[in-house]
């Protein structure tokens, strides 16, 4: 009952919560002013915009075959909280819709707008959903190209900028390029980097097999080495990985589900040099052999 309330009710109320400021901010600061988010959601503004078609609904449609493809790769349990995102997030920009807007004053409706805006998408990544798939496809990019999964969202929202300047003035687009800074930042601050990579050891009996389901899974390599308690004295595989945020999740089902007694750490890298984050298409089928080490370290 408590794996359960830990792994689902919380993260569920959190999204709640995030998704919630995040359509107030869209609603109520943002879309009277034609100032747009980023990525699908951006692109659900502009067309709703020029068709008068609801917002909340083009968001669910636009973000049907993002939600496939994060299933493909993260699992079910991402599709589930993708899902319930999605439909709390358009719910009430339904609710929202009709309201008088806050301010009238733009420079607030930036920076507050891009500040409950942050908190709420914030809060949806750190536990494990998304609102935009821009960001799936991103990471799926990041695998076969040297850009990071930053890089490549901002390059796709400088083309969904650009185009909203050509159609509803230089101004908006500036206005709509800084409240993605101003989001960005506080994304940052709330779930702990846009595209920060985390370094992940697990300490576990079942190296091999948790090293094999993290690549037929996720696509990372293991590095593998071989540890020695000093109280226990017993031997332990000590495994090394690079993901990104957004697999934290599916990477802790993985080790939860084979090995439940497995020590984990889970730390931020503020910087990665070289291609060990990538997917390499040449890599062996087992990449825990591949990349063994037989340095003793001690737990």
């Amino acid at each position: 009952m408590n794996k359960i309330f830990k792994q689902w009710v919380i993260p569920l109320l959190l999204i709640t919560i995030g998704s919630v400021l995040a359509a107030f901010a869209l609603e109520e600061f943002l879309v009277p002013f034609t100032i747009l988010d980023g990525g699908i959601v951006g692109i659900s503004m502009i067309i709703s915009q020029l068709v008068k078609i609801p917002l909340g609904l083009l968001t669910i449609i636009l973000n049907v075959p993002f939600l496939f493809i994060g299933y493909k790769r993260l699992g079910r349990r991402f599709l589930l909280k993708a899902v319930y995102a999605q439909i709390i997030f358009s719910v009430f920009l339904g609710v929202f819709e009709d309201l008088k807007p806050v301010t009238e004053q733009e420079i607030l409706v930036v920076v507050f707008g891009g500040l409950l805006l942050g908190i709420g998408v914030g809060l949806i990544l750190r536990y494990g959903a998304c609102l935009d798939g821009t960001e799936i496809v991103a990471m799926l990019l990041s695998h076969h190209t040297e850009f990071s999964v930053g890089q490549i969202v901002l390059f796709f929202n400088i083309i969904i900028y650009g185009a909203a300047g050509f159609l509803f003035g230089a101004d908006r687009a500036l206005y709509s390029l800084l409240t993605y800074f101003i989001t960005s930042k506080i994304i940052d601050i709330v779930e702990n980097g846009m595209e920060q990579g985390k370094s992940v050891m697990i300490i576990t009996d079942h190296g091999e097999e948790i090293a094999n389901k993290i690549y037929s899974q996720l696509g990372r390599t293991c590095t593998s080495m071989e540890g020695k308690g000093l109280v226990s004295n017993g031997r332990k595989t000590v495994l090394y990985c690079v993901i990104t945020r957004v697999e934290v999740p599916a990477i802790k089902k993985i080790i939860s589900d084979a090995d439940v007694s497995a020590f984990v750490t889970i730390s931020d890298i503020s910087e990665i040099v070289g291609s060990h984050i990538k997917r390499k298409k040449s890599t062996a089928a087992k990449p825990a052999a591949a990349h063994r080490s037989q340095r003793s370290v001690k737990k």
